[in-house]
């Protein structure tokens, strides 16, 4: 008798018809598939000379020349500096040429013992803020036309690119015992040349910021001048390295911080203003009175070093003439006195 299929049976087999079974898939044919699955893709009109980890450990080390040279602009230019590391990029010569604007500053360097040269590049506007913080003025207006720097400009700005490529051989010290000397200033790219088109450099962009304002610096170092200064580029090459450069920053901080507490500064306070005629002056006798604008407990400006930084009364202490310190001075009054 032959069997009868149930109903579920016969709905399983209407499913299945038009289904291929699936083939099966051998021990060889499954070892294929893993090994294309490990397989990346490699441009090779664009080959990374630099690893990841060898990327960051250069970042590190622009990292610290960007807080070296921001503390320097920071004391020089008197204002708020911080300089920070935006990208670390491998183009191609030719594509670094083409970002770059025209007119610009170019600082060419030669990195001694090798044969290479590299770039720092600073936007115009960031040398217009430079020089016009040199010279007692604000900074540049960001909406101020671009134009090339003058032969005046460049001699002012001469001593900050030298010590900017001070403050960079100082970080790179963890890596290599490169010095940095300056070779010549360009304006146009298309006189700055390095290296061929199609080599491959590396490109480290720092965002400035001065006053609350942002410009552009950069650092353009070909690869072929870098090659066994790259290869040793491990975290354990530099570590060490680095753990003493800590320790040495550590121990300028502490003598830095032992100098400046046995500093001396000049302390003077204002009772006082009286405005007299040269005749009154010239006729001044010993037990004159000059009367003063100033009340009798009145605030009275402290001054250090001609900048008034707080307000005090006037008393006398253990028989002695002295003032006792009320309220520290606010911003506007401190830039009252410049």
């Amino acid at each position: 008798m032959p069997e009868v299929l149930s109903q579920s049976e016969i709905d399983n087999l209407l499913a299945g018809i038009g289904k291929s079974p699936a083939p099966e898939v051998t021990e060889g044919q499954a070892e294929v598939k893993e090994e294309v699955r490990d397989i990346q893709g490699f441009d090779f009109r664009r080959p990374n000379r630099v690893s990841k980890n060898q990327l960051r450990i250069f970042q590190a080390v622009h990292e610290t020349f960007a807080e070296l040279f921001g503390f320097y602009l920071a004391s020089k230019l008197q204002t708020q500096v911080s300089i920070a590391v935006s990208s670390v990029d491998q183009l191609f010569y030719s594509e670094y040429q083409l970002s770059i604007g025209s007119p610009t500053c170019l600082y060419v360097f030669d990195m001694q013992p090798s044969e290479g040269r590299g770039v720092l590049e600073l936007s115009p506007m960031l040398v217009f803020a430079i020089v016009e913080r040199l010279l007692g003025g604000g900074a540049a207006e960001p909406q101020r036309k671009i134009r090339a720097v003058t032969e005046i400009e460049k001699t002012l700005i001469k001593g900050t690119v030298e010590k900017a490529l001070q403050d960079l051989q100082g970080a790179w010290k963890s890596i290599s015992s490169l010095k940095f000397i300056p070779n010549r200033f360009e304006s146009e790219a298309d006189f700055l040349q390095i290296a061929p088109a199609s080599e491959i450099v590396l490109v480290v962009s720092f965002d400035v910021q001065i006053a609350g304002t942002s410009y552009l610096m950069n650092l353009c170092f070909p690869t072929f001048s870098l090659e066994e200064i790259i290869q040793r580029l491990t975290v354990q090459h530099v570590a060490p390295m680095g753990s003493s450069d800590v320790a040495q920053r550590a121990k300028s901080a502490t003598a830095a911080v032992k100098n400046i507490s046995v500093t001396e500064l000049p302390v003077s306070v204002e009772l006082g203003k009286s405005a007299i005629s040269i005749r009154d002056l010239l006729e001044l006798q010993l037990g004159d009175v000059i009367v003063l604008d100033s009340k009798r407990d009145g605030l009275h400006p402290v001054r250090i070093a001609s900048r008034t930084k707080f307000f005090a009364k006037a008393g006398v202490h253990e028989g002695h003439k002295a003032v006792k310190i009320v309220r520290n001075a606010s911003e506007e009054e401190q830039n009252g006195d410049l």
